[in-house]
């Protein structure tokens, strides 16, 4: 494929994708015919857009012909087919095949995949877990600096000390410390 091809080739390529997509239901297809009919009413008459928008009839046929009724208008209604599909539903129309072949084709040596970018953002392997007991470790320790006085708080030494059971050697003896130093100031 081209990267030169113009939308009615890719509706062209697309409409079987596009068909078979569960995701393409009746509501999504109704808001895809009302906005080619409200902003676009060269594009679809509202005679039109009542013919696809009739229930008695199936999503899948009714977009078929939509479909095909959009090809024959042109490469502009096709375009304006696609900038609503990316409009209302982003995640089919980023998987459409024309769409994966023109990333592939923009980005050959895959630095561009989920992957990737997952790989990039990643800090260490250790995982949430680790980041948040890091983080409730560094909000207690601000707290506690930043409470003010052990005598504000209601008998913190016994807490503090039980707190520190599980931190390291080093962290619990300084949670001890601040508790019995608080202890004496009371």
């Amino acid at each position: 494929m081209e990267l030169a091809d113009g939308y009615h080739e890719q509706l062209q390529r697309d409409s079987q994708s596009l068909c078979s997509d569960q995701r393409m239901d009746t509501e999504l297809v109704d808001k895809l015919v009302l906005q080619l009919n409200r902003i676009y009413p060269q594009i679809l008459s509202d005679k039109e857009a009542q013919r696809f928008r009739n229930l008695r009839v199936p999503t899948t046929v009714r977009l078929a012909e939509l479909l095909v009724h959009l090809q024959g208008k042109g490469e502009e209604a096709c375009h304006e087919f696609y900038r609503g599909l990316h409009i209302h539903a982003e995640d089919i129309y980023f998987s459409l095949p024309t769409r994966v072949r023109r990333r592939e084709a923009a980005d050959p040596i895959w630095t561009n995949t989920g992957a990737g970018r997952r790989e990039r953002y990643v800090l260490n392997g250790r995982g949430s877990l680790f980041f948040l007991s890091c983080f409730s470790l560094a909000v207690g320790l601000a707290m506690l600096y930043y409470c003010g006085e052990v005598k504000a708080m209601k008998g913190p030494g016994s807490l503090l000390q039980y707190s520190a059971l599980r931190l390291s050697r080093g962290a619990s003896d300084v949670l001890i410390s601040y508790a019995d130093d608080g202890a004496r100031k009371i």
